[in-house]
């Protein structure tokens, strides 16, 4: 297959600093190829020197005469008063676009209900995500053959996400190469994955998840390698396998060297040891809605009459549309608004620490060190394991060379998690994260999601980014847009595909019917029970694969496995009731 761009030992430096070194690549018609690296690493450079924006010190690339390129770039707006229309279809009438099914696709898994009031509206009066999805729309139904997506998902809800990735997979014969966060659209989208690192890219088959057994295969072999680092991406690794049915479905994901890998792996988190831990922290009593109505000036409702409870030691995950009030949901638990109608009841023990999406002023002249010191030297999240300063800065992406950096110099996303460094410095035993991950690079997020699975206390996030709410979050409540808060047992799928459920929401009628803790614990143990009956069936598949001539044995295997799987669809029934008690019993709650 003849490559649209090609580079050939390409070279890149600012100042004494080599960000590419001898980098030879190439991107073939219909490839879908995601980019990943520490931030700062080069990502965005390779791309703009594949794109011809800016010129590699050394090496050539070459693009094929055949090439049609766009890049989502920041909008320069020109004529401010130019409508949205014009700028995405220039002069063409609305009736020559809308018989376009490219163009109505494209606009609507954009804009959704807002289309018709975005179109005409003036650029100049678009906000920068607005003016982001905009472009986006432009260039997706412009006449090209490769474009480069610089974290494109940013400004999108879960919904626009996920039309996205489904969009991009439909366009078979055009390429695509994505700088992204976002693992869950890694792994929908990519055919390839290049890994920007130490100036070189290497280059690995299959979407994210390969990617991760990949890597995962080759820090075990690399006796030298950062023991941490390693048993992060193993960890990543083995949640990827787990679930019912298991996340990672792609063809090109090994099952079996996933498996053997991660055998003894135990679950990211002990969930019953850290309910105990956060409920000895905070009691019972964390967030109490009691009949909660709150309308935004202009007559917007938020929440009409829900009464719901946040409880100890629970992970819950917001979600819903852009504009339906997640943030102000949070604001009205942290006390900075207030309900129109209704109570709002903390505990008394609650610390909150809340990473809000407003940078805090700070001293530019501190270090980054200092600026966490002056928090607070050590820290103990709950679990009885206390970390340092510069601990908690190396975990959250800054190096023993960016710890002394003065604030001033840091930009806006490393300002954003110094900010969250503070937050976990000061010991909350209430965590409150919105729009978390825009400013990490995939290999600190997963250092946040391990430092989070000890966190002993009660987390609250709102964020669009799929693959961290599964993987944080055990409850997953959706703001519905009309003032109820519907529960949403069946994960983010559900969500998805909320026309063929019925979402059931949380009002002032409900009364409690149950213990809901003591039924998080009986699900905790169920859960751990699926995981053991999961790994013996794969124990005995494998041993009924080395068995293949032993036709005795593999008769007695075939029963062991009968048996195993017979008590698996008995817990998994099990798991199911206590989903639906736990569901009824917070629709019923009223404290």
């Amino acid at each position: 297959m003849v490559n649209l761009v090609s580079a050939e030992a390409i070279e890149k430096s600012y100042g004494k600093d080599p960000v590419l070194a001898g980098v030879s690549l190439g991107v073939a018609q219909g490839e879908r190829i995601g980019v990943v690296g520490r931030n700062g690493g080069g990502k965005s450079t390779l791309l703009r020197i594949l794109a011809g924006i800016e010129v590699a010190d050394a090496g050539k690339v070459t693009h094929n005469s055949e090439l049609r390129l766009g890049h989502l770039t920041q909008v320069d707006v020109v004529d401010k008063s130019q409508l949205v229309s014009s700028f995405i279809f220039g002069n063409q009438q609305t009736h020559a676009w809308a018989s376009n099914s490219l163009a109505r696709d494209v606009i609507s898994g954009l804009f959704g209900s807002l289309e018709s009031e975005l179109l005409n509206r003036e650029l100049g009066q678009l906000s920068g995500g607005e003016l982001r999805r905009v472009a986006l729309a432009r260039l997706l139904i412009s006449d090209l053959n490769l474009i480069f997506l610089d974290e494109p998902t940013n400004h999108l809800d879960i919904n626009g996400i996920n039309w996205l990735a489904h969009h991009l997979r439909t366009r078979k014969n055009l390429a695509v190469i994505v700088v992204t966060h976002d693992r869950w659209f890694l792994d929908e989208i990519s055919d390839r994955v290049w890994e920007v690192v130490n100036g070189s890219v290497a280059e690995y088959d299959g979407g994210y998840s390969a990617f991760v057994l990949a890597k995962a295969e080759r820090l075990r072999q690399a006796a030298a390698e950062d023991a941490r680092r390693n048993n992060l991406i193993r960890k990543e690794l083995a949640w990827l396998r787990r679930g019912a049915p298991a996340r990672t479905t792609k063809p090109k994901f090994r099952v079996d060297a996933a498996n053997q890998l991660i055998s003894k792996e135990p679950p990211p988190r002990d969930q019953a040891e850290l309910l105990n831990f956060a409920v000895n922290r905070l009691g019972k009593r964390v967030y109490e809605l009691h009949d909660v109505s709150l309308t935004l000036p202009g007559g917007v409702a938020i929440l009409k009459n829900v009464t719901l409870d946040f409880g100890p030691g629970i992970r819950y995950g917001i979600l819903g549309n852009n504009g339906v009030g997640k943030t102000t949901l949070l604001k009205l638990l942290t006390g900075s608004t207030l309900p129109t109608s209704g109570r709002v009841q903390t505990g008394t023990t609650v610390k909150a620490g809340y990473l809000s999406q407003h940078l805090d002023e700070l001293d530019p002249s501190f270090r980054v060190l200092e600026a966490v010191e002056q928090i607070s030297h050590h820290v103990d999240l709950g679990n009885g394991k206390e970390l340092s300063a510069s601990q908690l800065c190396e975990r959250l992406g800054f190096g023993a060379d960016l710890q002394w950096t003065p604030v001033s110099d840091l930009s806006g996303g490393e300002r954003r998690r110094l900010q969250l460094t503070r937050i976990l410095m000061s010991g909350p035993n209430v965590v409150i994260l919105d729009e978390p991950t825009n400013d990490f690079d995939v290999e600190t997020l997963a250092s946040l999601e391990d430092l989070l699975d000890g966190f002993a206390g009660t987390l609250l996030v709102v964020s669009h980014d799929r693959y961290f709410l599964e993987r944080v979050c055990d409850q997953l409540y959706l703001l519905d847009g009309s003032g109820g808060i519907a529960h949403l047992p069946g994960g983010i799928e559900q969500y998805l595909n909320q026309d063929a459920v019925t979402l059931q929401t949380i009002t002032q009628t409900e009364k409690p019917k149950v213990n809901i803790w003591q039924l998080q614990k009986d699900l905790t143990k169920v859960e751990r029970k699926l995981t053991q009956l999961g790994e013996k069936v794969i124990e005995i598949q494998l041993r009924m694969a080395s068995a293949t001539n032993d036709y005795q044995q593999l008769q007695e295997l075939q029963s062991e496995l009968e048996i195993t799987q017979v008590s698996q669809q008995e817990f998994e029934v099990k798991w199911l009731e206590l989903l639906a008690e736990i569901e009824t019993g917070q629709k019923s709650s009223n404290s």
